[in-house]
């Protein structure tokens, strides 16, 4: 039988308290009708807290900013009825021995023209590039940057408020934050733009915002990642020096855990110098608890779920011997989470063979 031991040791971090070490990764699903998360929403995350997922991290939940929504059936963290969707999930969530984290999430350019609620705003990013050589919207003004950061930094004192256990912002996959940090997006000639430490200065200023607003011991995840939906190959550093540059400046702006997105996490991020992957160089950059992602327990990478294919099982065994190692800290499950909500517990309990392989369909149902 699998040990699978390392998974089911509690994690302590400020005053994030865990009972093991697997979190459900963030998924969009599109099923808060007006931006609300319904009572099926409150169902659908307290029944993994129910099942021993130790950490939930929400769907992407949008700010306070006309242009931020990719659809208008994303919840939004802003709203009197949207919050009271949410004070639900948090207590179902709790009342089942869970903790929750809620992300938030811009998307920036990658915001469709005519997108509701604002169908006739533009779309804004750090040079109004979807992608390198491809406009489709406005530059943000000075005046846009600090709205933004500032429906940032309202949206973190709201969870707070509301209970969440700690935020996760949304700096990867090629979304706001992630224009701001590409170069490929960001051709901006000012203070945002320019060499990777001027590129660095939107994201570290809306960490060290957010972080006065939420105070020092309240739980700040960043999702970063290399690839982007716009380019699966495009990568923001090169070299382990370059991963330094870009992290430790955002470590020290007030990230206490670094959510590194990966489309196969048993991939080594620099294959000449080491076997770690992207979470395990930044736990050694930085010294701070990491995040691994990427097909865990399935076979076939999340994109092919896109396309109508499904996935089978995979053997969990390298993942265990890299947690072992000290690699990473947490495991964050997506598709397998998605499509088994007792995913955790017959891992736990040596139920392997009764885990469901993933079937393509279930990307679009929410249970």
């Amino acid at each position: 039988m699998t040990d699978t031991s390392s998974l089911f040791r509690p994690f302590e971090h400020k005053t994030l308290r865990l009972r093991n070490r697997v979190c459900m990764a963030p998924m969009t699903r599109e099923k808060s009708p007006g931006g609300v998360p319904t009572d099926e929403v409150v169902a659908y995350y307290t029944r993994r807290a129910k099942h021993q997922v130790g950490l939930i991290i929400t769907e992407g939940t949008v700010i306070d900013h006309p242009v931020s929504m990719p659809s208008p059936d994303v919840p939004r963290m802003y709203g009197s009825d949207a919050l009271e969707g949410w004070k639900k999930v948090v207590k179902g969530v709790h009342g089942e021995g869970g903790a929750i984290m809620a992300q938030l999430w811009h998307v920036g350019m990658m915001r469709k023209p005519g997108t509701e609620p604002n169908p006739t705003r533009v779309s804004q990013g750090p040079s109004g590039l979807v992608k390198p050589g491809k406009a489709s919207g406005q530059a943000m003004s000075l005046q846009d940057i600090d709205d933004v950061m500032a429906a940032f930094t309202t949206a973190a004192a709201t969870c707070k408020g509301l209970g969440f256990d700690g935020v996760e912002l949304h700096g990867a996959h090629g979304y706001l934050l992630d224009q701001f940090l590409w170069e490929g997006t960001n051709q901006r000639d000012d203070q945002y733009g320019g060499p990777l430490k001027e590129r660095l200065n939107f994201v570290k200023e809306l960490i060290e915002a957010v972080r006065a607003a939420v105070g020092p011991e309240y739980p700040i995840s960043l999702r970063f990642s290399q690839w982007k939906a716009q380019d699966y190959e495009a990568k923001l550093v090169s070299t382990p020096a370059e991963l330094e540059s870009l992290l430790l400046p955002l470590s020290e702006a007030g990230v206490d855990i670094f959510h590194a997105s990966t489309r196969r996490f048993w991939e080594p991020e620099f294959p000449n110098e080491s076997q770690l992957n992207l979470a395990g160089w930044t736990r050694k950059i930085t010294g701070k608890p990491t995040i691994t992602v990427g097909s865990v327990g399935l076979d076939q990478e999340f994109l092919t779920a896109f396309v109508g294919q499904g996935a089978a099982k995979a053997d969990l065994g390298q993942l265990l011997e890299r947690m072992e190692a000290g690699e990473f800290d947490l495991v964050a499950v997506g598709r397998a989470l998605l499509q088994d909500p007792e995913w955790v517990e017959k891992v736990r309990d040596g139920r392997l063979d009764a885990i469901q392989d993933f079937d393509a369909a279930a990307r679009d149902r929410l249970f």
